[in-house]
């Protein structure tokens, strides 16, 4: 049984003046724990992250992967949303991730995803970590790890990347990207946040991280070998939403797949 990964971290957005700070590090972060776990890792970073090159080493880790499987993907970088024109969208959007160079390829929609995550063999288990996105504001956590100074939210509006003459009518409302990820077919989902909120890039101890990522990679180091993803996204909860970081991050998968053991 393989164990594969890829971790896709982009802090470079040109064009848009939205660049963020702590994506590549998340995604430097996940690839070491991820190794450190027998996984063979892939990442794609900045300007390898083309929406060309992550179809394309999306795809091909789901396509290559054979029953008893596990695969991993770790995306930290913007969220974003389009007008949904196939009609399968409640709230009228399809959420997508923002590749490198979206002011000329366009988002990575959900619905390209789902496409890609069908590939997937029978007991081949995915888990998609997903720290990208929208604000609600609730007052608890821990917040003694964050430095000083205003997060920034990992969301592009349209407006940043889209033609002016392409945008849609009437108010542009922010869009989050857990409640498209949340359809796309693989196994497991760990969100940053809620479908109405933001996941925020922030730095602690002077180093920038996205928030869900440093909270979920602190809280694994102290579970025990046979802990589960429930048991794991209860302990992030420990920390997040916080005063300064209002999101809730999430789960999303059946019952049996939150008991699996992590990474296993």
């Amino acid at each position: 049984m393989a164990k594969k990964a890829l971790c896709i971290g982009i802090n470079d957005y040109p064009g848009t003046q939205s660049d963020l700070t702590g994506c590549v590090n998340d995604a430097h972060d996940w690839a070491g724990i991820l190794e450190a776990r027998q996984f063979e890792v892939h990442k794609l970073l900045d300007a390898q992250a083309t929406k060309a090159e992550m179809e394309r080493a999306i795809g091909g880790l789901i396509a290559g992967a054979k029953p008893g499987d596990t695969l991993v993907i770790t995306y930290s970088g913007h969220g974003t949303w389009v007008p949904d024109t196939s009609g399968d969208e409640a709230d009228g959007r399809d959420e997508g991730l923002c590749p490198h160079d979206i002011r000329t390829s366009g988002a990575l929609l959900d619905d390209e995803i789902h496409a890609l995550f069908s590939q997937r063999r029978e007991r081949v288990r995915i888990l998609l970590l997903s720290d990208s996105c929208h604000s609600g504001s609730v007052i608890r956590g821990d917040e003694s790890d964050l430095d000083e100074g205003g997060p920034r939210a990992r969301f592009l509006p349209l407006e940043a990347w889209m033609p002016a003459d392409q945008l849609p009518r009437g108010i542009l409302r922010p869009g989050a990207l857990f409640g498209g990820l949340a359809r796309v077919g693989g196994e497991l989902l760990l969100a940053g946040c809620m479908d109405t909120e933001y996941s925020w890039d922030t730095q602690f101890h002077g180093r920038p991280n996205g928030a869900f990522t440093y909270y979920a990679i602190k809280t694994l180091k102290n579970l025990p070998s046979d802990a589960t993803y429930e048991q794991w996204y209860r302990k992030i909860r420990d920390y997040l939403p916080s005063t300064r970081l209002p999101q809730n991050p999430q789960i999303m998968g059946s019952a049996q797949a939150r008991r699996f053991r992590i990474f296993q």
